[in-house]
């Protein structure tokens, strides 16, 4: 890199060049930048550091590491923090109404100091696994050059022998609430399970994401599996705040990397793992602030496309160390590249192409992580797509690891997540019923509550593939069993999962993608007539805000018009 920037050509002329800005920059070496760092290209880096949760212990270490790579590079590094909820802390009570609502605030927050401080390139660091997919919203709302960074798993925990993580302790709620273990058994379980800081170690939500971030590009190869803890991850910070300054210099911005075919590679990367349902969420989210149409359908249609191959948790053994002990995520990609389910032209954020970065990779023998195709669990995903008279607008089910896949059975009602679980605990449900839970939607919720609590007790009491649960809410990476969520439209807007009653037959066939309840179109249309919304369950403050503009699941709950709308994007003013 030759380290000559245009500044003309940067968002920060804005703030520093002329004698206009000499206030400006006099607060700037307020700060503490040294003469002439005000005329180098200026660099946000953005993390969700705190001590709150484990999830994000280790970013305050990397942002500093990152900050090193920028000086090298040639620019001003400037640090912030923004919030974070954890999941695992604020699941299975009111507090997981803010969970979702935070991906919004994240993403606003990166953008407003980006925007106010005309910033002209980012470094983004997240942990927890809303704060993953709003960093990366905020980097392609903006534009700019940017590098995302995943800031690692935790450790899994051990006990007797055997490796075990956050969703063992939510299983043993169930086992407890049975009998099975007592109080003194489940502290154990309590205070082995994180055993150092970083986030969820399987393939759950945070995971997930991480492993979106290598496939669309916008994270360097093999960062999405280096656990938190491990000291090479702060040399791959020093190297992608070096990289970002390329990136700058060469003016290589987050939309012409993150396409419609990037973000097909990043759904076949969630298929292939059997990933979290978050994220036919997420990637819709993240695909409108790019100006591009990719909606829960575009997301299942990739699904069903792409072999299951990743025998990774919840649904299958490993954990994202194990991956990174094989090669990480550039292995499983190379498989799929190999096998034609990848688009290898798509430019990353190593300046190469996806082909150009897997070149040299190979899967390595004698390990059983990652199946060669020849051998893949199923020809499908890890998640498919459901419709039918019930989810008229969608559905979606994580079927990695599931020895059924068909359900049939009663509907029992449960009007929120709480209900569901205090009827899980004190098990005044029955084998073979369908639990349902309504009124948890983006609007209803608000804020779309994962189910975690539920369907971990539900598994916990051994009813995992005994009982099925079906939600307009969402569900937690971790959650294992026949379970259906995101089911279109939500109850709150007069969805057909409104209109259930009790002992209401429902079918579930996910071989065939489709969710419906056994009642003619005439008792549906009757039943509708005669509903009335419930009350408003929002209150005030952000809660309210958010469920007076918050979309669909299918196309992601977003709550602004994207940049179809913008005009220019940020990075151009």
């Amino acid at each position: 890199m030759s380290g000559t920037f245009d500044k003309s050509r940067l968002p920060s002329r804005h703030s520093t060049q002329g004698p206009s800005r000499a206030p400006q920059r006099a607060m700037m070496y307020g700060a503490g930048v040294p003469p002439g760092g005000v005329d180098l290209p200026l660099v946000g880096i953005f993390t969700t550091w705190n001590d709150g949760s484990p999830c994000s212990l280790g970013h305050r270490d990397q942002a500093h590491a990152v900050r090193g790579g920028i000086k090298a590079g040639g620019g001003t590094p400037f640090e912030f923090t923004t919030i974070s909820v954890n999941d695992g802390i604020s699941n299975g009570h009111q507090g997981m109404k803010a969970s979702l609502v935070s991906r919004e605030h994240i993403a606003d927050s990166v953008e407003l100091v980006m925007r106010g401080h005309a910033y002209d390139a980012m470094v983004c660091i997240g942990g927890c696994d809303k704060n993953l997919p709003a960093m990366m919203m905020a980097i392609l709302r903006l534009d700019v050059p940017a590098i995302f960074l995943y800031g690692g798993s935790t450790m899994p925990g051990r006990d007797g022998g055997r490796d075990i993580n956050i969703i063992t302790v939510f299983e043993n709620v169930g086992a407890h609430a049975m009998g099975k273990i007592d109080d003194a058994r489940l502290a154990d379980l309590e205070r082995v399970a994180v055993p150092t800081g970083g986030a969820c170690p399987g393939q759950f939500t945070a995971v997930t994401m991480a492993s979106v971030s290598e496939a669309i590009g916008l994270a360097p190869p093999g960062s999405a599996t280096v656990p938190s803890v491990y000291s090479s991850r702060l040399g791959m910070c020093e190297q992608a705040g070096r990289q970002v300054m390329t990136l700058v210099e060469k003016n290589i911005r987050p939309r012409q990397i993150a396409t419609r075919k990037a973000f097909e590679n990043a759904a076949a990367v969630v298929a292939a793992t059997g990933g979290s349902t978050n994220a036919a969420l997420h990637l819709p989210a993240m695909a409108h602030e790019a100006g591009i149409e990719f909606n829960m359908y575009d997301v299942v249609k990739v699904f069903d496309r792409t072999p299951y191959i990743a025998d990774l948790q919840p649904g299958g053994r490993y954990l994202a160390k194990d991956l990174d002990e094989i090669g990480g995520v550039p292995v499983l990609m190379k498989v799929l590249l190999d096998g034609g389910y990848l688009h290898g032209d798509c430019l990353t954020v190593t300046g190469k192409t996806v082909a150009e970065n897997l070149k040299d990779v190979v899967l390595p023998p004698g390990q059983d992580v990652i199946r060669p195709l020849s051998q893949a669990f199923s020809p499908r995903g890890g998640i498919v797509g459901l419709k039918g008279n019930l989810a008229p607008d969608g559905a979606v089910c994580k079927v990695a690891g599931l020895k059924r896949r068909t359900f049939t059975g009663p509907a029992h009602i449960f009007e929120s997540e709480e209900d569901c679980l205090n009827g899980i605990l004190a098990q005044s449900y029955k084998e073979g019923e369908v639990l349902v839970i309504r009124n948890e939607g983006p609007r209803g919720g608000p804020g779309m509550r994962e189910m975690i609590s539920a369907t971990a007790a539900l598994y916990g009491q051994g009813m995992g593939e005994k009982s099925a649960l079906i939600t307009d809410g969402r569900f937690s990476g971790g959650t294992r069993g026949l379970c259906v969520g995101h089911i279109g439209p939500e109850a709150a807007l007069g969805g057909p999962i409104a209109l259930l009653r009790n002992g209401d037959i429902i079918h579930i066939d996910t071989e065939k993608g489709a969710i419906d309840v056994e009642l003619p179109d005439s008792e549906l249309a009757a039943r509708r007539d005669a509903w009335r919304p419930r009350p408003a369950n929002s209150g005030s403050g952000a809660l309210w805000r958010y469920a007076q503009i918050v979309g669909d699941a299918a196309h992601g709950a977003i709550t602004h018009p994207g940049a179809a709308m913008e005009g220019k994007p940020y990075a151009e003013i």
